[in-house]
């Protein structure tokens, strides 16, 4: 038995409800009722042509609307829709029931012909003429589509034929008038498809073992990643059988296959494809260089900051060691004196007598040092004075545990106040070169008493504290 399938379409079986069709064999000259039975699996019928141009637009929904600006089963734009009175029966096509879509394309078909579906028309059979006797209501039964894929109907014209032909009266038909499936083999175990063809009726019919399957894996290439649809035209190989010759009869679906322009139409459509495809995948890439990008950037940028880090901790490092150097340098003697002034040379003596000082001679030691030069107490002490000291410039005295007091002439800058304590060591200003002055130098005094006149050796003083001069 060949059970027959949409045009260029073939399912897998699946079990559905059984229904019964009379069916008359002959056996040896006895009459045998036998039940026909009609599945939805591989080789079965479906529905109308419209349902298969429905189920090829939009997966058989006639309610569809996903929002690409055409609706239902037969995807009509909104302006088709109007413009062919589909309005009378709803605002949009996916508002409208089947039969209302359906009338509507009877309309469009009348006017613009099957091209209004380009791809699906081909693909579901459908033309001016086949639409006009489609039935449009109920499942057909199988077997009772012929090979050309239009739909048998009893008229008042056929006043012979009592009922629908079976796929056996299909498989005669075609034997004798050359338009069925089993005409379609080439002689040199090929076939070629015609409309109403399947993968498992054809592999029925030639005796294919291994049936549609094995009819399949051998014509993957032809057929494509999808067994449930070929095309009419499509020139299939049959394993392990040979047919005899008898060439295909031409009709709707060959012609279409070999319509030039129907086959332009199908490369352009796969290239298209393929460069979108091509396209799709060259953004992604594009997009993962990008991100590579942006991540390298950040790495390198935080390796940069890192880096600047390290140096800025380094040079604070480094200065800390210098100002402790520096400190250490400066630090007094163990015994909690110290010189006035790092880093001198030795200017005026004290008792250097003159007719420049007052009193006869120099009262106190100079040591030339440059400007700026830190100036720290010899040893504890308060400050007695902190400011202009007239020939002396800007000065610091300070008394000390012993009775004795100490004076620092010519200073830049004083860095104490009148009253303060300061320890041994601590810097009270800057050396300078104010006052009474031939240049930048300290002037280093020792008192017995907070007024002039009462100067002793400053050398002598210190070391007799255990600085030595």
């Amino acid at each position: 038995m060949v059970l027959v399938a949409p045009a260029g379409r073939h399912r897998r079986p699946t079990p559905r409800p059984l229904s019964r069709l009379p069916l008359v064999l002959t056996a040896g000259g006895a009459g045998l009722a036998l039940p026909l039975v009609s599945a939805s699996g591989a080789g079965a019928a479906s529905g109308g042509l419209w349902d298969k141009v429905a189920q090829c637009e939009s997966s058989g929904n006639w309610s569809t609307n996903t929002g690409n600006g055409h609706f239902g089963g037969l995807q009509f734009t909104p302006s088709t829709w109007k413009a062919f009175g589909g309005t009378v029966h709803a605002s949009r096509a996916d508002l409208a029931t089947r039969a209302q879509q359906v009338a509507v394309a009877e309309k469009v078909l009348d006017a613009q012909g099957p091209g209004a579906w380009p791809v699906c028309s081909v693909r579901a059979g459908l033309t001016r003429d086949r639409a006009a006797g489609e039935q449009e209501t109920g499942t057909q039964g199988a077997g009772t589509r012929p090979a050309d894929g239009s739909t048998v109907r009893r008229t008042a014209s056929e006043p012979g034929e009592a009922a629908p032909r079976t796929g056996t009266a299909r498989q005669a038909s075609a034997r004798t008038d050359g338009t069925g499936p089993a005409a379609a083999g080439d002689g040199r175990g090929h076939h070629r498809v015609v409309p109403g063809d399947t993968l498992s009726g054809i592999a029925e019919e030639h005796d294919v073992r291994g049936g549609w399957q094995r009819l399949y894996t051998a014509n993957r290439t032809v057929v494509g990643g999808d067994p449930d649809l070929i095309v009419p035209g499509q020139r299939l190989d049959l394993p392990g059988r040979q047919v005899q010759e008898r060439p295909a009869a031409p009709g709707a679906g060959q012609e279409a296959a070999d319509d030039p322009a129907e086959q332009s139409r199908s490369r352009q459509d796969g290239q298209r494809k393929e460069r979108e495809r091509q396209r799709a995948a060259e953004q992604h890439r594009a997009a993962e260089r990008q991100k590579a990008a942006e991540r390298q950037k950040a790495a390198e940028q935080k390796e940069a900051a890192e880096r600047q880090k390290a140096a800025e901790r380094e040079r604070a490092a480094e200065q800390q060691k210098k100002q402790k150097a520096a400190a250490a340098k400066e630090a007094p003697a163990s015994s909690g004196w110290t010189a006035p002034v790092s880093g001198y040379a030795s200017g005026t003596a004290y008792g250097v007598s003159g007719p420049h000082w007052a009193s006869g001679h120099h009262t106190g030691q100079d040591f030339a040092v440059p400007t700026g030069t830190s100036v720290r107490a010899v040893t504890d002490g308060t400050v007695v004075a902190a400011g202009w000291g007239g020939s002396y410039g800007y000065q610091v005295v300070l008394r000390h545990a012993d009775g004795k007091y100490t004076q620092y002439a010519h200073l830049s800058s004083i860095s104490v106040r009148t009253g303060e304590r300061v320890t041994g060591g601590r810097q009270i200003g800057r050396s300078g070169s104010t006052g009474n002055s031939t240049g930048p130098h300290l002037h280093f005094e020792v008192r017995t008493g907070p007024g002039y006149g009462s100067d002793i050796d400053p050398r002598a003083y210190l070391r007799q504290h255990g600085v030595a001069l």
